[in-house]
Order: structure tokens, then sequence, then C-alpha cells
């Protein structure tokens, strides 16, 4: 990365103390406490642990730097005030095996305290944190942790990426997102995230900023609040630091009448009804809260109020608000083991027996830019496969974003977007382009994007499957419930719901099974419910039967029509009533008339059977229904004895599995049958006083029941019995493998505290040689600075053999000159075929560093060009030969400066007039031939001589004017004067003067060039 030239580090001793700090970990790296006012390029440290606790409120400013990034970090650090109460953390990209000097260059440039981090370090106000090569960084509670970097090479380490994102979860509000100069695109979708998570994001405006392609990949996503130079990004942090916190602080203060505050939000809600067509009145209010309090942050408003004033007043601010409120986050296979889930858990079941002509229809609500939807086809396809007679897909995706959706149509995404899709799929699914990728035509074809209100627009029905993945969360429980009844509506039988991590069906759980508790996959119930309204109490039979003879339409007198009324009557009039369950016993279908055995109990309205059941049947249809889900078969329990009308109905209760097409959730067909009936007195416990003993026939009836019903309830207790021993036996088992990994660890542990110790001592050992290799890198490093400052200010091509005559080093200017490559290096150097005709140069090599005495020679290049190539031998310091320096110096313009003065001193030497050379003091510094024969004096009496000599006194002042005029940087025509020769005779002459500049251009001296006029010679008086 290319850095600012700054001086060598100070060599003091607290200097060395300082970097020695640094490197120790948290207990020595905070053990110079900061001053509260401390001077300007002072060398400050961080606190003691007792005062790095991160205080309410904090802001934590995540920095992101690479390529010409340190000159953009120095100048936004110096122009933040020393106690602006925010903690910094700079992530930048640093080579894995090369010790930064970031911490050191900018101790020096700001007064915050610097710190390269140690894991565990917690962040504080007022202070800078560096993050170290070879690691990547998250946060967690204020307490920052180095991670290890991926080992796999072929993934793009993203450092700043996985900070900011890590800072988005833990901080919120609290989090403040910069990327500054930099190439490629990390940093993009930290950006996204802070922002989603309602913090504040800036980006280096592109004019300032070496390298733009971070700042400009951040601003194209449209979740940058600003962007701005590093001086303005500073003066809007000052700004934001002593800026109240607004929204959340009026609420918890109480600052804010609560009915006056509700009266402002609902105003803020018209305002966005109005203005984009969307009502977010059942939205969670806290995030809608925590969307205006990050909008009022931005624009430094106090109240509330004031900031529906600023609504109503600038229009796109509304539209600012709403982006900000959807949230639109979103990536490609986030959650990658949820879709392999989702192919293996549901693909199966939509695509079985599906014909070609038939399209797998999936429907994908709150769709955002798109990445979701593309990875949920590319599941699909890859689990279809390139078989033939596949069916076709395709998908609806939605969104009330129509920047989203537009976004989504092109199927463009930047190199940031596809860091977690695999090189396969890039290379199969994608089409590499300038802008970065874009997802191939076919698949773009499946797809139809559309704005869509998912909550008050009608839905797009006879779906296989839903993937809404982040959107519910937003949602308040009635919000919610109204939209799983529209998917439970859109969804064919059998259809799949696909939620994010944290959502669920919640109170809809009477529409969705559950298909995958892990990955939130849930199959439709086949229950019919109106898509909106209120629900349905009472369950809609999916094949209403007929309860009465009905006139047959033409149509309807068919044979098989006919079949199916007559077994609808015989059903009805004939056969035994009864109801489908699910593995719930919440009834899904009601058959025949179900009203003596089953009637609604008091209370909240509920479908399960057992609070359906008559009061006499619960234990039976508990034991039944019990057997016939453990074992699968039909189950008959007899016996179950129903008060009905003055009589006693003695029922048989049935549960049969029904066997389904299509695997999904599993039903039952409960019958209730009617065995017997005789009077209700015929039970009775005691006789009537008035009457005889009743028979011991009745007693016998009696007893029988009573000992069926006894029966019975052991039958039910025993079942609870198995079942308590069942989960007894797991519990045991699994408190004996708790035991036994309770022993392991403890063991486990032992060890730890053993290593602990041993690596506690070579840590040690390690600090003591880390400080003398920071010293020695330190020191190299300033060499190094000079090394390279000096190469490239002599801007010579050079190049550096060692003893074997293989290339150790060449300088940059060696590249295009001698033709060479960065894989040249170790290559030897007569195997290399420069642009230039160096001769035999391995011999000359070899000739130097034997004999130890430099060479030049003087070489021809391409274009006519000259070199002196000159050999030297490359000295160590302790005076071993250990190669050769080679250097090419460029004579052309010294050899076509020779020859032209060559040619102009033949020019001058046979002139006929006199020339002459003198500053603009007057003294001579040049006297040709004719000038010794014109005025009689010779060269070497003229060159320690003045002009004044060859000017009469009545010419002089004119001469000086002349000459003022010249060195002023005028023009001076020719003109005649007179000269005094040395005989002492006036000499009548024609002079053209010419001013000679130096390297600035401005006029150093001047030439003359004086001609003998004709009857020139005037003796003096």
């Amino acid at each position: 990365m290319p850095t600012k030239k700054t001086k060598p580090p100070a060599k003091d001793p607290a200097a060395k103390a300082s970097a020695a700090g640094r490197k120790r970990g948290t207990a020595a790296a905070q053990a110079m406490p900061r001053k509260s006012a401390p001077a300007p390029r002072s060398k400050t440290t961080p606190a003691e642990p007792a005062e790095l606790l991160t205080k309410p409120g904090l802001f934590v400013v995540g920095v992101g730097a690479s390529a010409g990034g340190l000159e953009a970090v120095t100048e936004m650090l110096n122009h933040l005030p020393p106690d602006i109460g925010m903690a910094f953390v700079l992530v930048q990209h640093l080579a894995p095996g090369h010790d930064s000097m970031m911490t050191e260059l900018l101790t020096r440039e700001t007064t915050l305290a610097v710190a390269e981090i140690t894991d565990g370090m917690t962040v504080a106000a007022n202070q800078v944190f560096v993050i170290p090569p070879n690691s990547n960084l998250g946060i967690i509670n204020g307490v920052l942790h180095l991670m290890p970097r991926d080992p796999d090479a072929k993934k793009r380490h993203l450092p700043i990426d996985y900070f900011f994102q890590s800072l988005a979860k833990d901080q919120g509000q609290k989090a403040i997102g910069i990327i500054l100069s930099g190439s490629a695109s990390d940093g993009t979708e930290g950006l996204k995230a802070i922002h989603a998570e309602g913090g504040i994001t800036f980006a280096q405006d592109s004019d300032t900023a070496r390298y733009d392609s971070m700042p400009n990949n951040a601003v194209a996503t449209g979740c940058v609040d600003f962007v701005l130079n590093p001086q303005g990004i500073a003066q809007e942090l000052t700004q934001i630091a002593r800026h109240p916190e607004v929204l959340r602080a009026d609420i918890a203060a109480g600052k804010e009448d609560s009915a006056r505050l509700r009266s402002e939000m609902e105003k803020i809600l018209l305002l966005l009804r109005d203005r984009t067509g969307n009502d977010f009145t059942y939205y969670k209010q806290n995030t809608i809260q925590r969307r205006i309090s990050r909008r009022m942050l931005v624009h430094k408003i106090d109240r509330v109020k004031d900031y529906v004033r600023y609504l109503d007043a600038h229009p796109p601010e509304v539209d600012a608000l709403f982006h900000d409120i959807l949230i639109s986050v979103t990536g490609f296979f986030r959650n990658p083991e949820a879709f392999e889930a989702l192919k293996v858990n549901a693909l199966p079941a939509i695509a079985q027996n599906r014909a070609s002509n038939q399209p797998i229809r999936i429907w994908v609500p709150g769709c955002a830019s798109g990445e979701e939807v593309y990875s949920l086809v590319i599941v699909i396809l890859e689990y279809l496969g390139d078989k033939g007679g596949n069916p076709t897909v395709q998908v609806f995706a939605t969104d009330i974003d129509e920047r989203a959706i537009a976004k989504a149509r092109t199927g463009i995404y930047q190199e940031s977007n596809t860091a977690h899709v695999s090189r396969e799929r890039l290379r199969r699914f994608f089409s590499k382009i300038p802008q970065g990728y874009q997802i191939s035509k076919p698949i773009r074809d499946m797809c139809v994007f559309a704005p869509q209100n998912v909550i008050k627009d009608p839905p797009f029905t006879h779906q296989d499957l839903i993937v809404c993945r982040n959107l519910l969360i937003y949602l308040s429980n009635a919000l919610q419930r109204k939209v799983l009844r529209t998917f439970h509506y859109a969804l064919n039988s059998g259809g799949y719901l696909f939620l994010g991590n944290s959502e669920s069906v919640g109170a809809a759980a009477d529409l969705f099974a559950l298909a995958d508790k892990d990955n939130k996959l849930y199959r439709k119930k086949d229950v019919v419910v109106r898509p909106r309204g209120e629900a349905v109490t009472m369950p809609i039979p999916l094949t209403p039967l007929r309860t009465a003879v009905e006139p047959l339409s033409v149509s309807d007198r068919k044979p098989e029509h006919l079949q199916r009324l007559a077994e609808s009557i015989i059903l009805n009039e004939y056969g035994p009533p009864g109801v489908i369950v699910n593995e719930q016993l919440n009834a899904v279908l009601f058959i025949g008339h179900t009203g003596p055995y089953l009637e609604p109990a008091p209370g909240v309205a509920s479908l399960s059977l057992i609070k359906l059941a008559h009061p006499n049947l619960t234990v039976d249809l508990r034991v039944a229904t019990h057997a016939a889900f453990r074992d699968k078969k039909p189950t008959r329990k007899a016996g179950a004895r129903l008060p009905r009308n003055g009589t006693i109905e003695e029922v048989s209760i049935e549960v049969m599995p029904l066997v389904e097409r299509e695997a999904g959730e599993p039903h039952y067909l409960v019958l209730f049958r009617k065995l017997a009936e005789y009077p209700a007195n015929a039970t009775d416990n005691q006789p009537d006083p008035a009457t005889e003993q009743e028979p011991a026939t009745a007693k016998d009836q009696r007893i029988q029941a009573l000992d069926q019903e006894l029966q019975a309830t052991k039958a039910y207790m025993q079942t609870i019995i198995e079942d308590l021993e069942a989960s007894n036996e797991e519990l045991q088992s699994a408190n004996e493998e708790i035991q036994s990994t309770n022993e392991e660890l403890q063991s486990t542990n032992e060890e730890l505290e053993t290593t602990k110790e041993e690596l506690q001592s070579t840590n040690e050992e390690l600090i003591t040689v880390n400080e003398e290799l920071e010293h020695r890198n330190v020191e190299l490093s300033s060499l190094n600075n000079d090394f390279v400052n000096l190469i490239n200010s002599a801007d010579l091509p050079l190049i550096v053999v060692n003893e074997s005559l293989t290339v150790r080093y060449f300088s940059p200017q060696a590249h295009k000159l001698l033709n060479l490559i960065d894989s040249d290096i170790g290559r030897p150097i007569g195997d290399i075929r420069p642009n230039i005709d160096t001769g035999d140069i391995t011999e000359q090599v070899h000739q130097v560093m034997d004999t130890l005495n430099p060479t030049a020679t003087e070489v021809q290049g391409q274009q006519g060009h000259w070199y002196s190539m000159r050999i030297r031998p490359y000295r160590t310091a302790d005076n071993r030969i250990a190669g050769a320096v080679i250097v090419f110096v460029d004579t052309t313009s010294f050899r076509e400066t020779l020859a032209r003065a060559r040619r102009l001193a033949t020019v001058v030497e046979d002139a006929n007039d006199a020339v002459t050379v003198q500053d603009f003091e007057g003294r001579i510094q040049a006297w040709n031939p004719a000038a010794a024969k014109m005025y009689g004096y010779s060269e070497d009496e003229a060159l320690h001589s003045n002009s004044s000599l060859i000017i009469p006194d009545d010419c002089q002042q004119d001469m000086q004017d002349k000459l003022a005029t010249l060195q002023a940087g005028g023009v001076v025509k020719p003109f005649e004067t007179w000269r005094l020769a040395k005989n002492g005779v006036k000499l009548k002459v024609w002079v053209t003067l010419s001013a000679l500049k130096d390297d600035l251009g401005k006029p150093a001296a001047l030439a003359t060039t004086e001609r003998l006029l004709p009857d020139s010679a005037e003796d003096p008086e």
C-alpha cells in the first residue's frame, strides 16, 4: 500500500518501551495511561483496563482502508479533536507474513492513543485500535477478538467486511462504518450490514481517494449516508459525537409525552403512506423508531416534531426514510445449510411425478436485490441436473422497493457480493463483466421480478414453494398472521414455506406443519382458509359431501357421477360418523353427523379432538389414538358409555391411519360406532327406595360396565407409564453420557492447565525475542525505506546479482530497458536477453568479481540510445564479495550535448565577429580569437578583466541600461555603439546582445556578438 513519507521511528527509550508494550498483550499494551490533554504529536498508549469499560452510548467507528489509505487515515485523524469520545478501529489489507508499521506511523501523526489490537482488548473512547497482520477481527460486547484467517488460499480475504458485519451485530445504531481509499470491493457488504442495523456510513469521495474502487463500490449500494473527503468525514464525526441521541433518548427519559410522541409518529407514517403508497402502521414500531432516529441523527435534528416538519418540507427525505425502513439486505447463499436442507427435504417431493410441461412455481416475496432468488434457482437446477424431461422452473420475485427490483432484473453484482459463491458456481451460472459478475441469461429468463406489496396486493397462486426469509421479523403479530394466511392460500396442496432462521409460523401453526425444525422449512396443512379477512372458525371439508339427493345436470348424468352421489348418500345415511385428525389431534375434516360424540367445550374455540369430544369419550380416545399413532395400524376401543336422551349408548372408537399418495403429514380417521343402547336407569348404582331391588342381570351389567371402564383406565395409565419409563431410560442414558463427558472434560482441563503453564513460559521467551526482532525490524524498515527512496530518486536501471550470478534484485527502471519481469529474479544473468547489446555480461561480471576493479563500458541500445554500463563488486558489511552491482547510465544526451558543444566551439573559433560571454556584472567568461584581434587583448587578459575595459566612458550608462533590460527578461534590439581598443583607438561596432538562461529559465549571463563597421576607426583626442 503506498504510504506517506515519514521520518524513521524514534530510537529513544520511551519509544522502544511503547513499541514493545504493544506486542506484549492487553496488560502490557495498556501499561501507560493516556494523559487527559496530550501535547500535539505526543506518543500515547491505551488506558488501564479499568478505564476501558465501554460507556453506554459510545460510538465505535470502523475504518476500512487499503491502497492509498494511510494518507486518508492520517488526514482524517489529524482533524479530529482529542476528546471526540469515539473509539476507532482501523482494518486494512496487510501482507500475512509482514509486520505492520501502521501503529508507529499513526502514533506520530495523531494526538489520539494508538495501539495494535491484542485478543480480548476492550474498545475505549479517544483511542485508535489497529488490526495486526494475518487476522480477522470480531467484536462482541465491546471486546475485540482476533480470529484466524481462512487457510484456504482460494477464498478471498475480506477483513473489512468481516469486522464491519461483526460491528453491526454488536453495536447496532452505535456503529459507524467508513470506507477510505483502496482497490477492489472489500467493505461493501459490511457497510450494508451497518446501514441495515441503523448505523451511519461514510465513504471517501473519488476526487481525493488515491484508489477509488472501494469507496465507489460502497457508494453504488445506496447505503452510504455521507460521501466526503477525509477532512469532511472528521468534521461530520465531530458533529455526530456532540449531537444528543435523539429519539431513543426522548423515549427512555420521558422527554416526549407518550400521546404527543404517538401523534408525531402517526404523522410520519401518514407522510410515508401519502408519498410511497405503503402503510407501515402495523410494522414493528421499534424498527420504525430506530430508522427515524438514524435519519434524525444524520440531519442533526433533536426533536421528533422538528423532523416531521423537515419531512413535510423535503419530500426526498421521505423517500430516504422509506428506503431506510425497507432494510434491503440480502446475499448469495445466506445460511448455505438451509439451502442444502431445502434440496433434501422439499425439492424431491416438489419434483416427484411432475410432467415436463408442468413448471415448478415459486414465489419469493421481499426479494430485495435478487441474490436469494438466484441462489434458489441455482440450487434447484443443481438438484434437477442435466437429465432430459426435467420440468421448467418459474420464479415470481416481488418487493415494494422498485430500485431493488430494477437491480435484481439486471442480475449484475460486484465481486464482493459473490464472495460466498464457489468457483464452480461462478463458472457455470455467472458471466464475468467489467462491473463484476452477471447472472447467466437462462437463469434470468426463469425469474419474473415485479413490484408488489404482499400485505395488500393479490398473491401469486398455485405455488409449489414460497421463500420468505427475514421479512416476517419486521411485521407485527397480526400482520404476520395475515401474511401467513396469504401464503397458505397461495400454496398448492403439500406445498412448502421456507422462512428465515429467526422466523416461525407462530400463531399460524394450524396452517403449516414443520418439515425441518433447524432450517425453518414448513409444509402446508390441508386446511381450507380464506386468504384475507377473519379466520374461519370451523374447517371446511376438502371434498364436501352431499346430504340430500340434488337434481342432476346433464353433465352429471354419467355413471361415475351417479356412483359418487350414491356413495355419498350411503355414507351419510348408513356409515358411522367420524373425523379426520392429524398427529396433533387437530380436526381436519368432519364426516357425517358427529354431534352426539363431539361438542365444543366452553372457552376459546379449538379444533383439538380431545377438547371437542364428549367427556365420557376422552379417555378411550386418548388410548385408541395413542396406540394407532405408535403402531401405525388400525386400533379399536370398545365399551365407552355415552348418556344420550335418557339412555346409555355403548360406543366403539376406531382409529385408522390414512395412506396418502404423496408423502406429507400423517392423518388418521376416527370413527364412532354405536354398539348397543339401553335405559339409563338400568345402570344406576343405587336403586330407588320406593322400588324393589334391581334384578341381578342389571347389577351384572353395571359391574361389567364398571369393569370395562376400569380396564380402559388401566390401559390408559399403562400407556402413560410406558411413555414415562421410555423417557426415564432416555434421561438415564443421557445422564450417563453427561457424566462420562464431564470426566473427559476434567481430564482435558488438567492437561490444558499443564499446557498453559508451558505456554506461559514459552510466551515469555517469545516476548523477549520478539522485542529484539521488533527493534531490528524498525531499523531494517528504516534502511529499506532509505534504499527504496535512493533507488527511485537516482532513476537508474540497476541490477544486483549474487555470487552465482543469478539476479537478486532489479530497480523499476530496469523493467523496460533490460526486458525484465518479476519471474526473472533467481535466473542467471546470462539467460536474460535485454533490449541492449551488453556483450558477454557474464564474463564481465566474473572479471570484476575476480579483480575487484570496477569497469565502465559504452553500450548501445535500441533507437540509437547510448549507455554507460558500470559494474562494481557487491561488498557485504564484513567486506565479503557477495556478487556485483550493474548500473546503466544513459549517456545519449551527454554525447549529443558534447557534439553540439564541439560544433559550436568550432563556429565560434572561426567567426570573424568578436564573440564574448559575460555575466551581468560585466565579468568576461569567454573571448574568441576575433575579439582578441579586434580589441588587441589576448584571451588570458580578457578573462581576468571586466567588459568596461573596452567600453568608452560616454557609452557606459547606455550599456548598463541595456544589460538591466536584458536581465529583467526584456529584449534588446541590435544597436550601434563605440568600443575602445587596447591601443586607444575608438571603434564603431554593431552589437547583438543575447541572454543565457539557467535551468529555471531565468537570465544568468549574456553573449555579445560585435561586428566592426566600415570606416569606424577614430583616433583618441
